[in-house]
Order: structure tokens, then C-alpha cells, then sequence
């Protein structure tokens, strides 16, 4: 890299140093150099160039009037050029250089400019050519990397071997793909097996002579993938915390952008060197990122299938062990089916919905299928250890925290023996998931807990159950509205205890009589008495009906 500090140490440029300027200017990266006997060059001078003259302009231009434009226009720094009618370099130019932080170098009489020139020439020179070796080697040991199956590791690896960044992958689904010199996200596990990986983390750091920065959170994570949906994405995030800013290296696998290469550093922080290393590691990491996704796209197919099988009965059964075994599931033990989805929204699934499931069960070493689809996404896996509502549980803050904002539900079958008998519990998963979709009181449950007539009821479309609740309830409502009577408030009270005329009255605070006159009048109005009970369960279904169409 050409500097000041490199043509100082070429004796046969003759130069002194006069003035050092502000801290680390000697070891400024320099432009060019720029030739100038100009009053004020600052509209001429770029950014990181050096100034060389023989201050023709001082007869009648103060010293400091002509740094302070050099200063003004960033200049590297100014050489001057001793001459016959100028031995030395004039004490008003020294003290102006100090006093606006500019380094300051002498040049012999005997050596001319353009011998500065050619030596910078020869230093850039250099400089390609070693930037080029280094592309090249980089390149190899990339290549090698990602050949040997290190993946995106593998690739960091190779960047921390020349460069000592705190990096890290994160994909458009705000999933960290790998990291170096970053702690990874909090593990899933028991307290005890997180602080063993954490000191294992820090045990290969020290070894390895480099400190890590602090891991990166979900909501930093989220962040980033936020940015890569942008169009364009931008080329820092602002990731908060400990981190600040961060440079973003867009990794696309076919044309679109899948992933990040991010340094934990802004842009104007990252030497020339630095930035050209990330690049070309953000173009290998794009091989490795297609590499995966063509994994995940037959990885999803056959899991796709897999239901298919399932749901073909006797026909394809015998398919169904050897492809449960391929996902490292065992088909003769009992296993567990799971339906997740959205249920506030109209998109029931979401980009990155499955990669989040089946991420939540790889962390606990949890061997599942997972597909998603529009309606939901469904894992078929071993009957855990774990009580299976609780590990629904976990599973829906998992989403939950992935998708802010949204309300998960979690359907679960019961379990089944073995692979042949996965039919039943797959439906019944994905049932319940459907009736849990429209409870806004429940969030996870089996089929058998959600009771027949919620399934019954949730199996239909909205429209259909506004409309049967509107033929049972719309005149008791039109007689409430006109008279307020409370007609429907009654009903519900008299179903909810049961048809108990004592508790009933009790809980609303009126004379049994006056119940019986209200129950009289809900039957003139509906045709159904509300003491017979085929009458009563449809008044009950028709409330039931009521609260699912709205929610």
C-alpha cells in the first residue's frame, strides 16, 4: 500500500520528514500524487492525494492560507521541493503544517518530482500485484474450503486466517449460518450444556489468540434480514448494541439475494484489502448457499411426498418406513404429528415458517420431517422425552419470536405406534390446527381436547356459520335492540349453568319468574324451547357459531 511511511524508507528519494501531522498519517493510504504551484489547489486535490511543490505561490500567499486548502481538500500530506532560490523549507510553511495536522516532507534539491512519481507508480505496482497474488491464493484455499465440505465456516475461516473481523452468514429467513468471532445465538438445552459450549467457544478463541464479540440476538438477526428483503438492500444495517453498524456482502445464489456476509464493522472502517477479501468470500459463499438450497429443495420434496404416502393409506404404506428412515426417524417407534399456523392473517404460512420448525427440532437434536405448505406446515418425529404440549409450546415461542406479531397455533395428534398408523394422527393434527385457527381462547391442543362440536363447528366457513347463528339468534337480538330485554344475555347464562333456573336467576340478578317469562319469549321467537334438549343444543351451537364467525 502506498503511504508517506513507504517513500520515507526509499533512500533514493532523499526526503525528511518535517512534520508527522495527526496520528496515523504516515500510514494513510495515498491516492496519488499531485503537482501544483496553485494559491489554493483545494478544487484540483482529491481525497488522499499528496501535494508536491516548490512554493512558488509564497511570495504572495501566506503558508497557512495554502495548508488549510490543502487540509480542507484531504489531502495525504505536502512535499516540498528545495530549490537554488529556496534551500530551505520556510519556518512560516512548518508551523502552519503543525498547526493544521498536515505531514510535512522535505524533498533534496537534487532529486526531482518525478522521481516521487515514479516511485509511486512502482508501489501501486506493487500493490496490484500482491492484491492479485492474494485474490488468487485467497481464491485457492475459498475453493479448497468449500470442496472439503467446510461450508460457510469454512469460508470465515479463510477470511479470519488474513483478517481479523468478527463476521457472520445470516440468511433472508434471519438465520445464522455461521459466525467467526462472534458467540452464536443462546442454545437450546439445559444450563449445564450451554455453559460447556460456551466454554468450549472460549477455548478455541484463546487458542486461536483472538477475542469474540458479543453474540448477535434474534431482533439483530431479524434486522438484517429485514434489509436483504429491501430492494436495494442496503449496504450497512445498524444492528445496535455492542455492534453498531455493520457492512453488509450480499451473497445471491441465483440472482436473488439469499444471505449476508456481514462484518461487524461500517464500511469506513474496512481497509481497501479488507473489502476486497469479503467480496470474493461473498461470491464463493453464494456457491455454498445454492449448494443448500438445492439440499432443501429435495429435502422438502420428499417430505411433501412423505404425506402424501401417508395420506394414501394401504396403497403406498409400505413406502413410508424407508422414507421416515431417510430423515433419521425411527419408523417403529411411536411417533408424533404437529400442525402449525398463522391464524390472524390471511396467509396461514409464511417464507421461512418451515425452516423455523425444522430448525426449533434440529437444535434439540430432535430427528423430524418438516414441510410447509399454504395452509400449514406439518413435522412428522419421534415421540420426545418431553411432554408433547410443552414442547408445542416452546415450538410456538420459537415462531412467535421469529414472526413477531402473529398468533401461532399448534395442532398434535395422539400418538402413533408405528409408521403404518400415521393416516389418523396426521389428519387429526391438522384438524385441530384447523378449529385452534378460529379459538382465539387456545393456542395448542390435540384433537381429542378441542371436544366434537368445536371440530365440527371450526370445519366450516365463516359465512356459513354467520349465517346459521343469524337464523337462530337475529330475533332475539331485534327484539333486545327495540325493548332491551336482554334475551341473548339470558340464554347464554342459562346454557352456562347448565339450565339450573336458581343459579341462572341468581347470576343475573332477577326473580325466577322473571327468568321463566324470558325463556317463554326466547322460545316464541326462535321455535325452540330451551328446556328440551335437542332444542338447546341448537340455541347453544348458534352462540358457538356466533363467536367462531367473528373471530
Amino acid at each position: 500500500m502506498l503511504t508517506l511511511a513507504v517513500l520515507l524508507q526509499d533512500p533514493s528519494l532523499e526526503l525528511d520528514l518535517l512534520v508527522a501531522g495527526a496520528d496515523g498519517s504516515l500510514e494513510r493510504e495515498v491516492l496519488w500524487v499531485h503537482n501544483t504551484e496553485l494559491p489554493d489547489p483545494s478544487p484540483y486535490l482529491r481525497e488522499g492525494e499528496i501535494v508536491l511543490t516548490n512554493g512558488l505561490w509564497l511570495p504572495e500567499t501566506p503558508p497557512s492560507v495554502f495548508v488549510a486548502a490543502v487540509q480542507r481538500a484531504g489531502a495525504a500530506g505536502i512535499v516540498y521541493g528545495l530549490r537554488a532560490a529556496s534551500p530551505q523549507t520556510p519556518d512560516e510553511l512548518i508551523r502552519a503544517c503543525e498547526q493544521y495536522g498536515v505531514p510535512l516532507l522535505q524533498i533534496s534539491i537534487d532529486v526531482p518530482f518525478t522521481a516521487i512519481t515514479q516511485a509511486a507508480s512502482a508501489a501501486q505496482a506493487d500493490q496490484r500485484r500482491e492484491a492479485l497474488v492474494d485474490l488468487v491464493r485467497r481464491g485457492d484455499a475459498l475453493a479448497q474450503a468449500i470442496s472439503h465440505g467446510a461450508g460457510a465456516s469454512g469460508v470465515l475461516a479463510v477470511l479470519r486466517r488474513e483478517h481479523d473481523l468478527p463476521l457472520a452468514v445470516v440468511d433472508r429467513m434471519a438465520r445464522l449460518l455461521a459466525s467467526a468471532g462472534i458467540a452464536p445465538p443462546a442454545e437450546a438445552g439445559s444450563a449445564e450444556q450451554r455453559g460447556e459450549r460456551a466454554e468450549d467457544l472460549a477455548r478455541e478463541e484463546r487458542e486461536g489468540g483472538r477475542e469474540r464479540e458479543g453474540q448477535l440476538s434474534p431482533e439483530q438477526l431479524r434486522v438484517v434480514a429485514d434489509g436483504l428483503a429491501r430492494r436495494p438492500p442496503p449496504l450497512e444495517v445498524d444492528l445496535g448494541g455492542v455492534h453498531g453498524s455493520a457492512t453488509v456482502f450480499l451473497v445471491g445464489a441465483v440472482g436473488d439475494t439469499d444471505a449476508a456476509l456481514l462484518a461487524l464493522k461500517p464500511v469506513t472502517a474496512l481497509s481497501r484489502a479488507e473489502q476486497d477479501a469479503l467480496d470474493q468470500a461473498a461470491r464463493f459463499l453464494s456457491l455454498e448457499v445454492a449448494k443448500q438450497q438445492a439440499v432443501q429443495a429435495i429435502e422438502l420434496r420428499f417430505a411433501s411426498e412423505l404425506l402424501d404416502m401417508i395420506l394414501s393409506g394401504a396403497q403406498r404404506a409400505a413406502e413410508v418406513p424407508d422414507r421416515l428412515r431417510a430423515f433419521g426417524v425411527d419408523p417403529y417407534g411411536e411417533l408424533l404429528v404437529l400442525a402449525a399456523a398463522f391464524a390472524d392473517s390471511t396467509d396461514a404460512t409464511l417464507p421461512g415458517f418451515a425452516e423455523t420448525v425444522g430448525t426449533f427440532f434440529l437444535d434439540r437434536s430432535l430427528a423430524a420431517v418438516v414441510t410447509g405448505g399454504s395452509h400449514d406446515v406439518v413435522a412428522v418425529l419421534q415421540r420426545p422425552q418431553q411432554e408433547a404440549r410443552e414442547l408445542a409450546a416452546e415450538l410456538r415461542s420459537a415462531v412467535s419470536e421469529r414472526f413477531p406479531g402473529r398468533r401461532v397455533v399448534i395442532g398434535l395428534s395422539e400418538p402413533a405406534a408405528t409408521a403404518h398408523q400415521l393416516r389418523e394422527p396426521l389428519v387429526q393434527a391438522r384438524k385441530a390446527c384447523q378449529v385452534l385457527k378460529r379459538r382465539p381462547d387456545r393456542s395448542v391442543a390435540t384433537f381429542d381436547q378441542l371436544g366434537t362440536h368445536h371440530v365440527l363447528l371450526a370445519l366450516q366457513d365463516p359465512e356459513t356459520l354467520r349465517s346459521f347463528a343469524a337464523g337462530v339468534l337475529q330475533p332475539l337480538r331485534a327484539y333486545d335492540r327495540g325493548r332491551d330485554t336482554g334475551l341473548e344475555s339470558t340464554l347464554r347464562a342459562y346454557l352456562q349453568y347448565d339450565g339450573q333456573y336458581a343459579a341462572t336467576a341468581a347470576a343475573l340478578y332477577i326473580h325466577v319468574n322473571t327468568l321463566r317469562n324470558r325463556l317463554a319469549k326466547i322460545t316464541e321467537l326462535t321455535g325452540r324451547d330451551a328446556t328440551r334438549t335437542e332444542d338447546r343444543v341448537d340455541l347453544y351451537l348458534a352462540l358457538e357459531a356466533d363467536e367462531l364467525s367473528q373471530g
